[in-house]
């Protein structure tokens, strides 16, 4: 009874724990690719060691929960719409934030740990409707810092990317966002 030993999980249970299941999307639903490669784009940059910053998301987020609760408030306030504006201020507000600072911006990072000589990311796609082309770039948080390097950006067809069945080929994907970021990493500071 005291050798009794531990024996290790079959090999297939192992294999299955430790892969992780293939992006499948529909290749007809733009939003769906769009959503699937973002995803994708956002997993390597991490793994680049950037962290994600989230302060415009949350600052997002709570000037959406305050445009909520003024258009409750609004809803059953005893006065008529005119004078009762607030809720479109807010809300104009908030339009006003995703349209100049977020853009096409899908992840904003901070400097990796340890850097001196780096800004954070804000990585930016773009897949047009209609249109199989993705565009992904890469440029400083902080355009202005002398530590600010050129933005960089690359143009795909996403059929290079998925099978005919809709799978993502991670491996050429990751390559090309790889070879994105260290093409980044290697451009010139701007002056």
């Amino acid at each position: 009874m005291g050798n009794e030993s531990k024996t290790p999980p079959p090999p297939a249970a192992a294999a299955a724990k430790n892969t992780k299941n293939p992006r499948k999307t529909n290749l007809l639903d733009h939003h769906s690719l769009k959503n699937v490669l973002d995803e994708s784009v956002t997993e390597i940059v991490t793994s680049r060691g950037y962290v994600e910053d989230v302060r415009l998301s949350n600052m997002r987020l709570l000037l959406g929960t305050i445009v909520i609760i003024i258009a409750l408030v609004a809803q059953f306030y005893p006065k008529k719409f005119p004078e009762n504006r607030n809720y479109v201020i807010v809300n104009g507000l908030l339009q006003l934030i995703v349209y100049t600072k977020e853009k096409n911006a899908i992840l904003f990072t901070y400097p990796p740990p340890g850097s001196f000589d780096s800004t954070g990311l804000i990585v930016s796609s773009k897949l047009p409707r209609f249109l199989d082309m993705y565009t992904l770039s890469i440029a400083s948080a902080e355009p202005k810092s002398i530590s600010a390097k050129k933005p960089v950006e690359f143009t795909k067809s996403v059929t290079k990317w998925f099978t005919k069945d809709g799978v993502l080929v991670e491996g050429l994907f990751w390559k090309d966002v790889e070879g994105l970021i260290d093409d980044y990493n290697k451009e010139k500071k701007t002056k």
